[in-house]
């Protein structure tokens, strides 16, 4: 667990959330895309970032092997470490929030208590957005070729062959992500304009 330090005081700014919006012309706000790998989460937070960014809307894509290359690249795939990737990620979001920014993750969060702990950080601004696609459809895709390796044995610790992904039971919006990319930017865009605004 993180140790917290006893001699720091958080420093209110005078630039607040609510001047930063007014600005913006919209809400802030985390849409957490969590489903298996190869579900499509990428894929639809990037196309719907790019839908958002073109109708003039602040956003950024933390995306899971993004991250993984500076903020958590000293985090492995164990349980522990899972959690602790979350985690980070679930507070440097806060902080987008924070400024304004509309935030899309792409994380297969595996873990229910992870999410729900990204909720209570960032709560009442957190979306959770299921891309709810067969584990069949995700091996067949293998986009990068990590089914296979599992497969193999040559990559310990792999969300649907041997760790454990934990659907979502109450998320806000389940879209589809086996058939129609289509209809899924249209079905999160349209929620996410619903959440956030114009201000």
């Amino acid at each position: 667990m993180p140790q917290h330090s006893s001699n720091v005081v958080w420093h209110n700014a005078t630039v607040t959330r609510q001047r930063r919006e007014q600005k913006n012309g919209h809400r802030g706000g985390l849409f957490w895309f969590t489903g298996l790998s190869g579900s499509g989460k990428s894929t639809l937070a990037h196309a719907v970032e790019e839908r958002l960014f073109q109708n003039g809307f602040n956003t950024f894509v933390l995306d899971g092997d993004n991250i993984r290359h500076g903020l958590c690249a000293d985090l492995t795939f164990t349980d522990d470490d899972r959690k602790e990737n979350i985690r980070r990620i679930s507070h440097l979001s806060r902080l987008f929030v924070e400024a304004g920014v509309i935030v899309l993750t792409a994380f297969i969060s595996p873990f229910r208590v992870d999410r729900d702990n990204a909720r209570k950080i960032v709560s009442p601004d957190f979306h959770e957005i299921y891309c709810d696609c067969p584990l069949e459809v995700c091996e067949m895709r293998d986009v990068k070729g990590l089914y296979k390796r599992a497969r193999a044995g040559e990559i310990k610790h792999f969300t649907g062959i041997d760790s454990p992904y934990e659907p979502p039971e109450t998320p806000e919006l389940v879209t589809h992500t086996d058939s129609d990319l289509e209809g899924s930017i249209e079905e999160v865009y349209r929620y996410i304009l619903e959440r956030v605004g114009p201000e």
